[in-house]
């Protein structure tokens, strides 16, 4: 029997919430309703970010200080499940809470653990609802905000499609109107972005579309709707609201969506016209290409290379740390990644 299809939705804060922060439960239970009609057809992961809001009325004079948010998550994490909770059982669903660390995605023995619990969690017909671990993530390994944490899970766990709620319901062109359909990321399109970050929220549009760019690449459909748009989830998939992505066609394996999504980068390499060819061409990267070193990474660590434009091409897992590449950049076939441990971007 064929697996259903994995649909990725991500609720920001200011989807899901009042102007104070407190959870909006009209939003919520509509949210139950609108997957409940989908569970059948889909598999169904939802992203919920609102934690903080919802907690952040329990600290004293809050600041917004990483401690503070951390406090506040611990205390909003279990109001903000327990809404859910009561609205999806309901329809007789039950939730499970999966709070997540960077390291979860950038190891690759942790995320095959997080993909069998999940698959587990579907096979008996509970709905994961992730966030961010913010009560423990150290700065460095944090998320920059929920649309990365959905983007990964959306690319780690092969998605059709992945939803993203905003409040102003898609991407506006110039006159402040939706654009319905994008059909690639060019970057004009990067130009429409306004400041619209909320004051409860981490991200805004420049963040979502950075990630719905990476996701397009990964051949995921990516939709920015609005939750309070009556039907709104049905809605975006059938196009019927907001703005669609479309796919970009990805011949890519299980561990290169991993690879491309989910690691860590602990440096960068700058490369050459002939380097940036041969990579283009599936070749493996060779020290004679390289043209700067960024980073004091280390053997088996994920890099990032660039073109002389610094633009990121492509991604790569290396077989030398960053001292050993330096001092061979002038040895003949010394290789520093194979072709199959690099992604195009």
């Amino acid at each position: 029997m064929a697996l259903l299809p994995v649909l990725v939705i991500k609720f920001g804060t200011a989807s899901i919430t009042h102007s104070n922060g407190e959870p909006d439960e009209s939003v919520i239970a509509a949210i139950a309703s609108q997957v409940a009609a989908l569970q059948h057809q889909y598999r169904i992961v939802l992203v919920s970010s609102g934690a903080v809001g919802a907690g952040k009325g329990a600290i004293r004079n809050y600041k917004g200080t990483l401690t503070e948010r951390k406090a506040a998550a611990a205390v909003g994490n279990p109001l903000l499940l327990n809404i859910y909770s009561r609205f999806f059982s309901e329809y007789g669903i039950p939730i499970a809470q999966s709070l997540c660390e960077r390291q979860h995605f950038a190891n690759r023995h942790q995320f095959l653990q997080l993909k069998e619990t999940y698959r587990e969690l579907w096979a008996n017909g509970i709905i994961p609802i992730a966030n961010e671990n913010d009560v423990v993530s150290n700065l460095e390994l944090k998320f920059s905000d929920n649309d990365e944490l959905a983007t990964l899970i959306a690319a780690g766990f092969d998605a059709e499609s992945l939803l993203i709620s905003t409040s102003v319901g898609g991407l506006l062109d110039t006159q402040g109107q939706v654009i319905p359909v994008v059909q690639s990321l060019e970057p004009e399109v990067f130009g429409l972005v306004r400041d619209d970050k909320s004051s409860l929220g981490l991200g805004g549009m420049l963040s979502k579309l950075t990630y719905t760019r990476l996701a397009s690449r990964m051949g995921i459909r990516v939709v920015f709707f609005n939750i309070r748009t009556p039907a709104g989830i049905a809605k975006a998939l059938s196009g019927e609201t907001g703005t669609v992505f479309l796919p970009q066609s990805a011949a890519l394996n299980a561990r290169q969506k991993w690879l491309a999504s989910g690691s860590l980068i602990a440096g960068r390499l700058t490369l050459d016209a002939g380097a940036v060819k041969a990579i283009q061409g599936r070749k493996s990267l060779l020290a004679v290409g390289v043209r700067q070193i960024k980073g004091e990474f280390e053997k088996r660590e994920v890099i990032e290379l660039l073109d002389s434009r610094n633009e990121t091409i492509a991604i790569a897992r290396v077989k030398h740390n960053a001292a050993t590449i330096a001092a061979n950049l002038n040895t003949l076939n010394f290789e520093i990644a194979h072709a199959d441990d690099i992604v195009l971007l």
